[in-house]
């Protein structure tokens, strides 16, 4: 498969390189164009594999991706998302109703198991979980890591063509990333951040690790493994909703009933 890093530009001096620092002073050389050129290439990989990603047409299912566009629409009308209109936030459903997973590439691209929205009982807790998977692409956590993990001379060299055969590797490994620690409290965070001025609790992603916790960690994720713990992930998570003075007007009993019929109709 071939890939084609854009933004060489952002790589031909220093004054560039020091222009992508982030706050804690690590370093992504990619651009914006090469977040999005890495996700749509790695999009592609994820649906020329339908064995492992078995997506729901949205031809066939066109409810049920009414509804999870709807909750997508919410997150980026928001106002809270960095790159709202630099990304395209497209969403996908996978039918694995054993996986309780969600993950979003760079550039947007979101995809949502089944066995995840199976196992929440309310929209507010499903808006949670997508808007930590986005804060992932809009906080560029996914390029960021790449930076750290092959430092900036190995992805210098990749741009100027002299190691494209790491490109390849890298998209690949953008479907299985695990982040750090660091990157998923601040996900964490800026799920509050989002959902706070919607309609939803903006503390919704806190669900999600109540039944892990409430659970004994027997249904622990393996991409959660080496991640903080899920009672402190639900406090840090509530805190930040107190912090922000984050109130709802959803109806809990609507919402619920509407939620039961979008799981009963995957």
């Amino acid at each position: 498969m071939k890939i084609k890093l854009l933004g060489l530009s952002l790589l031909t001096g220093a004054s560039m390189l020091i222009g992508g620092c982030s706050k804690d002073g690590s370093v992504n050389i990619f651009s914006l164009e090469d977040d999005k050129t890495l996700g749509l290439q790695t999009k592609e990989q994820i649906e020329a594999n339908p064995s492992q990603f078995p997506i729901m047409p949205p031809s066939q299912y066109p409810a049920a991706y009414e509804y999870i566009y709807s909750i997508r629409n919410e997150i980026l009308a928001s106002g809270q998302v960095t790159h709202k209109d630099d990304f395209v936030w497209e969403v996908k459903l996978i039918k694995d109703d054993n996986t309780l997973n969600a993950f979003c590439t760079p550039g947007g691209y979101i995809y949502v198991y089944t066995g995840l929205i199976k196992y929440l009982d309310s929209k507010s807790a499903l808006a949670g979980v997508m808007g930590h998977e986005m804060a992932h692409a809009d906080r560029r956590h996914s390029t960021n890591q790449m930076t750290k993990r092959y430092g900036v001379q190995t992805l210098l060299d990749v741009v100027l063509g002299k190691n494209q055969g790491l490109v390849s590797q890298i998209a690949s490994e953008l479907v299985s990333l695990r982040f750090s620690r660091t990157d998923e409290t601040d996900a964490d965070a800026h799920s509050v951040q989002y959902l706070c001025p919607t309609k939803y609790h903006a503390d919704g992603a806190a669900e999600f690790f109540e039944k892990i916790e409430q659970s004994g960690g027997s249904n622990v994720p393996e991409f959660l493994s080496t991640h903080p713990s899920p009672d402190n992930r639900v406090k840090n998570i509530q805190d930040k909703a107190v912090e922000l003075n984050c109130g709802t007007t959803i109806s809990n009993t609507e919402n619920d009933t509407e939620y039961r019929q979008f799981k009963n109709s995957l």
